[in-house]
């Protein structure tokens, strides 16, 4: 088994290599940090988990294992370790994930592929089938650059961009000494079919495609409910996110949650929601121009008043299985997010978004809760963790057959 030490090395915010024992006592944090379950089940409910991996997608299977007691599938697209290079950290994570469940007694079975891909829906589909029977209860959280339309063939990209004009925005970055700077950029309005495009990613159609897949091979149980999992945010993000391209692709994605919502109670007596998260720094939200400083800002207004992934999904979770009741907006949307866009925070907030400067950052933002959360995501900045020492970089993936 390879053994090297693993220091971090990033562009950016991007990190060329994970830490395995990082990346695994973060995932032993999370499952310590879920509240204690609400309710021992008779029968534990079958779950799939489409993006189970990273960022919210990690927090739903962690907490669905953890307090509800979930048993069932897990799907995402990671990278094994080669000689060079060690795997990607949602490789790792889930590795560890699926350690703590076997060692929890839960049946999770993890597959690592395409989840666009109709192979890899069959694939589910015939574990649910031999090893689960039905499903009780599906989570959608996938962030994806492209998506290859199984019909078709045709390969969608999305893309980050305003609609209508070119957008400013403050952002923050930090130089290779890890000193902060508070910059102004400016992204170029969408052209062309870039909207179409990154609806076609990261809207409802795969989404709605899995619903439809497993639904027609008899395999939704009765009163079986899904979420996918969503994001609006401040409205001093409002121009690149929610009102550009990737707003115009949660749009799709709400009112797919409508049409599978309907279509459900008539099939299963069963519900499609949205799930509005709140903020959290994640490998995909730190790719958002603005976003690195407003999470740093919020954090900095509320400190350890911030709700955790974990915490909000462990709320998720709980609705979705009657724990309490089911409660939506007027749009049908279940919000996690009242903490972050509570009109005294985010007046807070902006505040300081107003003021933040290079020169006043340090004091208006959390910036060393900020810088150790992005190492976080590639298992550094782990308390407990020796980084000097060598550690094991072939970690196998879990066995389905375990």
């Amino acid at each position: 088994m390879s053994e090297r030490v693993i220091s971090p090395r990033s562009r950016g915010f991007l990190f060329l290599d994970s830490h395995p024992a990082g990346c695994e006592r973060l995932v032993q944090e999370m499952w310590e940090a879920a509240p204690e379950p609400a309710r021992v089940p008779d029968d534990a409910p079958v779950a799939l988990i489409v993006g189970c991996s990273a960022g919210y997608g990690l927090a739903a299977t962690i907490a669905g294992l953890a307090r509800t007691g979930i048993r069932g599938i897990g799907v995402c697209f990671e990278k094994a370790p080669t000689e060079r290079r060690t795997a990607t950290a949602g490789w790792y994570r889930t590795a560890a994930t699926a350690e703590l469940a076997r060692r929890h007694g839960h049946e999770m079975v993890f597959l690592n592929g395409d989840a666009f891909s109709d192979a890899m829906k069959d694939q589910v589909a015939d574990v649910l089938r031999q090893r689960f029977g039905r499903l009780d209860h599906l989570i959608y959280s996938v962030a994806a650059p492209r998506r290859t339309d199984p019909e078709t063939g045709a390969v969608y990209a999305s893309a980050l961009k305003p609609i209508g004009e070119a957008y400013r925005t403050k952002t923050l970055v930090f130089d290779g000494d890890g000193t902060p700077e508070v910059k102004e950029v400016e992204t170029a309005p969408a052209e062309g079919d870039d909207i179409e495009q990154t609806v076609a990613v990261m809207g409802g159609a795969d989404w709605e495609r899995w619903v439809d897949h497993l639904a027609d091979r008899g395999l939704l149980a009765d009163g079986f409910s899904t979420a996918a999992l969503s994001y609006i945010g401040s409205p001093l993000t409002d121009g690149i996110y929610r009102q550009g391209t990737i707003g115009a692709a949660k749009s799709h994605l709400e009112a797919t949650a409508r049409t599978l919502d309907e279509r459900l109670a008539k099939l299963v007596g069963g519900r499609a929601v949205t799930s509005v998260n709140g903020a959290a720094v994640t490998q995909s939200s730190t790719a958002i121009p603005g976003i690195a400083l407003y999470v740093g800002l919020l954090r900095g207004a509320l400190g350890e008043g911030m709700v955790p992934p974990i915490a909000q999904l462990a709320d998720l979770w709980d609705q979705l299985t009657g724990v309490r009741p089911l409660e939506t907006d007027e749009d049908g949307r279940v919000r996690l997010d009242g903490w972050e866009l509570n009109s005294a925070v985010q007046a807070a907030v902006t505040e300081r978004w107003e003021s933040a400067t290079t020169e006043t950052i340090t004091r208006l933002a959390d910036l060393d809760w900020f810088h150790a959360e992005v190492q976080r995501l590639y298992g550094f900045a782990v308390p407990g963790i020796d980084y000097t020492a060598p550690t094991a970089t072939q970690v196998p993936w879990p066995d389905a057959a375990a």
